[in-house]
């Protein structure tokens, strides 16, 4: 429990102390804001500050911090430093400045934003590949909820039927206002995760089990899984995440100062690490060693069954329906956001405005159609579901990368000495992890793990080398 507590506590720490430094960085002012500028009653809507906190907690909350952390527990106090410094110098840095930029100018969505300072043809992949990662996420995280709630309910309301009620609500949180629904119902999800969270912190500490700490070694099980690079993309949305920085745009078109983008933005993602902490330490308790492997590899537990057995064993029939109602929170209101997100996001690209609900309509019809498509295939094939899942996390940290660099550069040209490095240092280290997992995963080229450092490291170089090459050009361009 040691290292645990260590790790909770720097958590915490590290919001006061690393969060501010980045917020000087930025600098935020009194300027006005889109949610002022642009209000147009639809997406652009001025909310109260603690809203939009869990608003935007709740959107990036997926099963990342829950399922990812669970199936990351294998890697024992690895997964826990991860999450920390994963989270401090990397997802929180990340989020903040994804959504601060995005106030900067009039509420742009992440791909407008891309081309800004990386160029129109680098803003054209990242539009396709934003979009196409919005759709893999409306379909993967409509089925761990519904599983969760076919095994609550009687045996008509299966699994299919939850799919067909969670996809219409999608449907109307995506076409809707966002004060209607979203702005509505989050803050009673938000009740239920934090519930959730807390009442494992507790129940972990009243049972104080003998967790593996950093002095007996990392704990890594199978060769087939080394922490590098598979323990950077299982534990993704508790630790960085691209999917944030599509989310952060929506909260960014909400608020009324730059000055509360630290609480709203790096302290969700301080909270969302909380919680990835709190299930990698309390699935590692209640399964033990084996039992983790045995999760993560199928043979005994999913995900969701790992996080119900959990909290009714933990918290009793009620306190473990809350809990579990708020772990279903969690994934269905960051399915809805991305699709709200793709939807923005085409909007933005094609210069639609989405004032009509016609030209709403005109961008989510073939949204949904397609995301319907990849859920059909994702349950007509036993094999479709992972697969999906596993692109989606490349995918997902993939767009890290692409934000990461657009930071950098905005950094490098508007602010003077070395701040950029806090974004830069991050960008190298995800750009070597994601080009590893593609190249020795099995979706992937599937070449021997032994070349992950070789290839990883050299794709990093090159990347740092053109960087350096294009450096003073950014900065004279910028002082013109």
């Amino acid at each position: 429990m040691i290292t645990f507590t260590l790790c909770l506590l720097l958590l915490v720490a590290g919001y006061f102390v690393y969060g501010r430094f980045v917020e000087r960085v930025f600098g935020p002012d009194d300027r006005p804001t889109p949610a002022i500028t642009k209000a147009d009653g639809v997406d652009y809507i001025a909310l109260p500050t603690w809203k939009i906190f869990m608003i935007q907690f709740l959107n990036i909350a997926g099963l990342g911090p829950i399922f990812g952390a669970i199936m990351g527990a294998q890697f024992g106090t690895a997964s826990y430093l991860w999450i920390v410094l994963g989270t401090l110098f990397a997802g929180a840095v990340h989020d903040f400045l994804a959504g601060a930029l995005s106030l900067r100018h009039d509420g742009e969505s992440l791909p407008q934003l891309v081309g800004r300072y990386l160029g129109g043809t680098t803003q054209k992949v990242v539009c396709i590949f934003t979009v196409v990662l919005m759709v893999l996420v409306g379909a993967v995280f409509v089925s761990g909820p519904a599983e969760l709630l076919a095994g609550m309910t009687p045996d008509a309301m299966n699994a299919y039927v939850w799919i067909v009620i969670i996809f219409l609500y999608y449907i109307l949180a995506t076409m809707l206002p966002v004060d209607k629904i979203i702005g509505r119902i989050y803050p009673l999800f938000a009740i239920a995760l934090i519930f959730m969270a807390v009442g494992i912190l507790v129940m972990l500490y009243v049972k104080h089990p003998d967790l593996p700490e950093m002095w007996n070694g990392f704990g890594v099980k199978y060769e087939k899984n080394p922490i590098f690079p598979m323990m950077f993309i299982s534990i993704a949305c508790g630790a960085i995440s691209g999917f944030h920085a599509t989310q952060s745009p929506l909260m960014a078109r909400c608020m009324t100062t730059e000055r509360h983008a630290r609480p709203i933005f790096y302290g969700a993602m301080v909270t969302e690490g909380i919680v990835a902490l709190i299930w990698a330490a309390a699935a590692t308790c209640f399964f033990g060693e084996h039992g983790i492997v045995d999760a993560i590899s199928g043979k005994s537990y999913s995900g969701a069954m790992v996080a119900t057995a959990i909290s009714r064993d933990w918290l009793g029939s009620v306190g473990g329906l809350l809990a579990i109602l708020g772990i279903v929170a969690a994934p269905i209101t960051s399915g809805d956001t991305a699709l709200r997100s793709a939807r923005l996001i085409l909007a933005d690209f094609f210069h639609i405005a989405q004032r009509s609900i016609g030209k709403r309509l005109l961008l989510c019809v073939p949204l949904f159609l397609v995301t319907i498509g990849l859920l059909v295939y994702s349950f007509s094939d036993a094999q479709g579901f992972k697969i999906i899942w596993r692109y989606f996390a490349w995918a997902n940290q993939t767009l890290a990368v692409f934000t990461l660099w657009t930071i950098t550069v905005y950094l490098l040209g508007h602010r003077k000495g070395y701040y950029y490095l806090i974004t830069l240092l991050p960008a190298l280290f995800m750009t070597a992890v994601c080009t590893s997992y593609i190249c020795v995963a099995p979706e992937g080229f599937g070449l021997p793990v032994a070349w992950t450092p070789f290839i990883g490291g050299g794709v990093a170089l090159i990347a740092l080398l053109i960087f350096l090459w294009r450096k003073s050009a950014v900065r004279k361009a910028n002082a013109c």
